[in-house]
């Protein structure tokens, strides 16, 4: 869209080819972790601007109101990590929230298995993999580039913290949402393969050849 609208170019010359994910190895597939009583809340990524770190701390807050034997983790690393870490505090739900840090590897796929939500309130993602890595039921902004192919996940709008904590709540408190998204989701995923992109890019090529 950005393309047809800002530099004027024939819609009929543009396709839209979307990232894939490469299917986790056995190994990665197969962590275990130890199980938390209380419901596990992530977001993963950097912890700057672009990636609505706030309005996630502000759902939290929100959800919180409701129900306590929830965690929230913000892992990563970034410019307003200080910033988060604050406002926790102001929001009195410090003692309910983890700022593990830079994870990487391994880590990544520790912390994404013993969640039980994966968050992405990102206000501008050129598209964002990490929910089609996550395995677990997922909540993304309609501002994400993953928007457009991801249907079994929980979309809000980012700025939107009343729907993002409606959406936390119900994936936590409803075990047959919780199941369905879970389900449908690793389905979709297993459907969005580097082999299908490639293969679209290659008859792209080649009807233009033919042309």
């Amino acid at each position: 869209r950005t393309v047809i609208e800002k530099y004027g170019i024939d819609p009929a010359k543009v396709t839209t080819v979307h990232n894939a994910v490469e299917p986790l190895s056995e190994e990665l597939k197969n962590i275990q972790v130890p199980k938390s009583k209380e419901k596990v809340v992530t977001f993963l990524g950097r912890i700057t601007m672009q990636k609505g770190p706030e309005y996630f701390v502000e759902a939290a807050a929100k959800v919180l109101q409701k129900v306590h034997n929830v965690r929230f983790v913000m892992a990563g690393s970034g410019d307003m990590m200080e910033k988060m870490i604050n406002l926790a505090a102001q929001k009195d739900i410090a003692d309910r929230f983890h700022f593990p840090g830079f994870q990487k590897g391994k880590q990544v796929y520790e912390m994404l298995k013993a969640s039980d939500v994966y968050i992405m309130p990102s206000v501008s993602e050129p598209f964002g993999i990490s929910p089609l890595e996550a395995g677990v039921p997922s909540i993304i902004s309609k501002q994400s580039g993953c928007a457009e192919i991801l249907n079994h996940v929980i979309k809000t709008d980012y700025w939107d913290i009343d729907a993002m904590a409606d959406a936390i709540y119900s994936i936590i408190t409803y075990p047959a949402m919780y199941k369905q998204l879970h389900d449908e989701g690793l389905t979709e995923v297993n459907g969005i393969q580097w082999i299908k992109a490639g293969k679209k890019v290659i008859d792209i090529y080649n009807n233009l050849l033919n042309h």
